[in-house]
C-alpha cells in the first residue's frame, strides 16, 4: 500500500535530511512522535567543506538523533555507486544529489544532499516519499508521493551518498526532554567572526544564507516541542522566532545584492550575533529584548501608491489591500524571493539604490515601512524629482 506524508506533521520546521525521518517516526509510532527532534536545541558548529564554520548536522548525526529520540533503528548503513544497490521497501532512507531528483525545485538547478523514502511500488516501478516543504529561487518544494518507473528512479538516484535500512525499535521512543546544547560566547563570536572576516563575500553570504535558514527552523521545531511537552520559556517566544524568520529574509536579501555588485548591508553579522546570544536567553527562561521602535518618515499618497503597485504586480495581488494597511507577509505569494524582486524593481523604478543599514525585514512587510525608507533615500540623494518621471 502506497503511504504519503502524514498531513499531521509541520513539514516547514525540518530541513532536508530530517524531515523524512520524522515522516517514519509519525508512521510507527504515531502521531506527534517527530517532536521530538525539536527537544535539543543545538548550536555547535564544525568547519564546513569550503572553511567556514556550518550549524548543518551531518546525516549519521541525524540517524544518531532519530535512534535515540524517535524510535527508529537503523538496521543496514550503506554506500553504494550505482542505484542497483537500493532496495525499496518500507524504511529505505536515501541520501542523494537533489540535482538529479525531479520531484524537487533543485532539479537541475542545484547540487546538495537531499533525503527521501524509496519504497517498493508496482511492476517495475518504485514509490518515492518526500516531505521536504520549502520555498526556492526555482519553485515550491511540497511533501507528496512520486512513483516513478524503474529506469527513470535509476536516472534520478545516479550515485547515491548513503542509504540506511530503518525499521521501528522495539522499545519505541524514549521519553526526550526539553535541553540546551549551545556552545558558549565565545564559540558564538568566534562563528560570526568567521563569516565577518572571509575575503569572498559572495561565498559567505551565500553559506550564511544555508546558515540562518538552519538555525531558524531548529529553534521553531525546539519551540513547537516545548509547546506541547514543555517547559514553557519565560521569553517572548514568538518574538524571537519571527526575528529569526526576519533575519533569513535579511541575509537572503544581503546575499543577492552583493551577488549583483550591490553594498552589502552592515547590521546583518551583528543582528545574527544577537540572535545568538539571545537563544540561551529566551529558552534559558530569562525575559526577552524588547521590541523594534517604528519608523517616524512620513509618507506621501503618489510614493505610496507607486510602491503598492509594484509590490501587488510582484505579490500578483490587489492594490488597495496593501493601500488600506495588509501585510505583504499576509499575502499568499509572498516569500523573500519576492522580497528581493520588489527591491529591485523599485530602485529600477524609481532610479535610487536602497540604503543597505535598511535593508532589514522589518522595513519592507508594510507599504508604509517602505515608502518611509525610500523616501528617506531619495532626499539623501536629493532626487524626488525622479517620483514624477515615474
Amino acid at each position: 500500500m502506497m503511504q504519503t506524508p502524514p498531513p499531521t506533521i509541520p513539514y516547514e520546521l525540518f530541513d532536508c535530511l530530517q524531515v523524512n525521518l520524522a515522516v517514519l517516526a509519525d508512521r510507527w509510532h504515531g502521531m506527534g512522535t517527530h517532536l521530538s527532534l525539536g527537544a535539543t536545541l543545538h548550536f555547535t558548529p564544525r568547519i564546513g567543506a569550503d572553511g567556514l564554520p556550518t550549524v548543518a548536522r551531518t546525516v549519521e548525526q541525524h540517524l544518531a538523533d532519530a535512534q535515540s529520540a524517535l524510535g527508529i533503528a537503523v538496521r543496514a548503513l550503506h554506500r553504494t555507486p550505482a542505484t542497483a544497490g537500493i532496495p525499496p521497501a518500507d524504511g529505505c532512507y536515501v541520501v542523494s544529489d537533489a540535482y538529479h531528483l525531479p520531484w524537487v525545485p533543485y532539479f537541475r538547478q542545484r547540487h546538495m544532499a537531499h533525503s527521501f523514502l524509496a519504497e517498493a511500488g508496482g511492476t517495475d516501478c518504485v514509490n518515492v516519499v518526500d516531505g521536504y516543504h520549502n520555498e526556492t529561487p526555482w519553485g515550491s518544494a511540497r511533501p507528496g508521493l512520486w512513483t516513478l518507473p524503474a529506469q527513470d528512479f535509476v536516472a534520478a538516484v545516479p550515485s547515491p551518498v548513503l542509504i540506511a535500512e530503518l525499521a521501528p525499535a522495539a522499545e519505541g521512543p524514549g521519553a526526550a526532554a526539553a535541553s540546551l546544547d549551545l556552545a558558549g560566547p565565545e564559540a558564538v563570536d568566534a562563528y560570526i567572526d568567521a563569516y565577518a572576516r572571509h575575503t569572498d563575500r559572495n561565498a559567505a553570504l551565500s553559506q550564511l544564507t544555508l546558515e540562518t535558514w538552519f538555525l531558524a527552523r531548529s529553534r521553531k521545531l525546539h519551540a513547537a516541542f516545548r509547546a506541547e511537552f514543555g517547559p514553557s520559556p519565560d521569553g517572548d517566544v514568538d518574538a524571537h522566532l519571527r526575528a529569526w524568520s526576519a533575519l533569513t529574509e535579511q541575509t537572503y536579501l544581503a546575499a543577492r545584492r552583493v551577488e549583483r555588485g550591490r553594498t552589502e548591508p552592515p547590521a546583518l553579522l551583528p543582528r545574527l550575533l544577537e540572535q545568538l546570544h539571545a537563544d540561551g536567553v529566551v529558552f534559558g527562561n530569562a525575559p526577552a529584548a524588547g521590541d523594534l521602535a517604528e519608523s517616524p518618515w512620513p509618507v506621501d499618497a503618489e510614493l505610496r501608491s507607486t510602491v503598492a503597485r509594484v509590490a501587488a504586480a510582484v505579490l500578483d495581488t490587489g492594490v488597495e489591500p496593501l493601500l488600506n494597511g495588509q501585510l505583504l507577509s499576509d499575502v499568499p505569494r509572498f516569500s523573500s524571493f519576492r522580497i528581493v524582486e520588489i527591491v529591485e524593481r523599485l530602485e529600477e523604478e524609481l532610479h535610487f539604490e536602497f540604503d543597505a543599514d535598511d535593508l532589514v525585514p522589518e522595513n519592507l512587510h508594510d507599504i508604509d515601512a517602505i515608502c518611509a525608507i525610500v523616501r528617506r533615500s531619495l532626499y539623501a540623494e536629493p532626487a524626488l524629482a525622479h517620483l514624477e518621471e515615474a
